[in-house]
């Protein structure tokens, strides 16, 4: 019987995978294999591409819509492996009696974010279904190799060998910054506050915003091993993920963490996990670490919240978290969804 944790992102979605889809099929058209599970695979040594299945609820809420989601979100996985979003598909599911004014809104978002980012909508499907579906979002995307990434890999090179094309999940190095692009865990938490009146009176909308501007500036600077989007799973699936790909430990400090006292106070109140959340305006970066102090200079320009959270190591292969009052723990992959349906 499939579970809802085994689509939720973290520990369970990936033993899924394994066993029940790579077992089956893994292949490749580049450098990047169907089983390596990246934000976008590449082919024809220019192009990376991805999809993307947005099943959000309520499809509009607190700074966004399912159509934010659906344009930012398939533009973030390819902003993190280096690739300038160019071509996107858009593909519908619909219930029939879906309201008109709500489904205008979320196509207004589609455009905005479209033209904002540069990325054209060059095909597409759209289905009307007879359940209680609401609406669902496909995107698949295709971006580009571009200067900023050559430059990258140019100034990173400098410092190692990287044999890699793109900017790879699993290319940190032990000495190399992890830095988080801004304050975490508010995507899932506004998620969460538009569905239930809870009583909580924070101000909070998503992060849903396309990071490829902040990759790009990053980029130009150089430096940058490793990149993902915090998606599922929050920064704790991100930073397992990048971890155990590259062979290396993550040490991080708990009270450089960016979160906003007000997000902390009430996922504290509600058990809920900040590292564990989605959020969707975000990256989790490694920085060659004497280039780390120019990168986050560089990121603070589009998010003052921007922060070093710690180090990659070779003296563990976990990802340890150095308390506010100086004790460690591991942080663990994530095993449910705190919050489902947020992306």
């Amino acid at each position: 019987m499939i579970r809802r944790e085994d689509g939720a992102g973290g520990k369970y979605m990936t033993e899924f995978l394994r066993k029940r889809i790579f077992s089956r099929l893994d292949s490749r058209a580049g450098e990047i294999s169907l089983s390596d599970m990246e934000d976008s695979a590449d082919f024809d040594e220019k192009y990376v591409f991805t999809t993307d299945s947005y099943t959000a609820f309520p499809p509009i809420f607190r700074g966004g819509s399912i159509g934010s989601l659906a344009v930012c979100g398939t533009s973030n996985d390819l902003a993190v492996m280096g690739a300038q979003p160019a071509y996107m598909s858009l593909a519908l599911i619909i219930q029939e009696g879906f309201d008109e004014g709500t489904f205008e809104r979320i196509m207004d978002d589609v455009r905005h974010w479209s033209e904002r980012i540069g990325v054209k909508v060059i095909t597409g499907d759209t289905k009307v279904v007879e359940m209680n579906a609401g609406i669902f979002v496909n995107t698949s995307g295709i971006g580009v190799r571009n200067e900023a990434l050559e430059n990258n890999l140019r100034v990173l090179r400098e410092y190692r060998d990287y044999p890699y094309r793109w900017v790879r999940d699993r290319g940190l190095k032990a000495g190399d910054a992890v830095i988080v692009t801004g304050n975490i865990a508010e995507h899932g938490l506004a998620m969460l506050l538009e569905r239930e009146d809870l009583g909580f009176e924070v101000d909070v909308e998503s992060d849903v915003q396309p990071v490829w501007f902040a990759v790009k500036a990053a980029m130009e600077v150089g430096g940058v091993s490793a990149m993902k989007d915090p998606t599922r799973g929050g920064v704790a699936e991100a930073l397992n993920e990048m971890a155990e790909k590259s062979g290396v430990g993550i040490l991080v400090e708990e009270e450089r963490i960016p979160v906003r006292d007000d997000v902390k106070g009430v996922c504290d109140a509600l058990g809920l996990d900040p590292l564990t959340m989605a959020n969707e305006g975000k990256v989790v970066m490694g920085v060659e670490g004497e280039m780390a102090e120019d990168v986050l200079r560089v990121l603070r320009k589009f998010d003052e919240s921007a922060e070093i959270i710690g180090y990659a190591t070779d003296e563990f292969r976990e990802v340890v978290v150095k308390t506010r009052i100086g004790t460690t723990k591991i942080l663990p992959w994530p095993t449910i969804d705190p919050i489902p349906r947020v992306c």
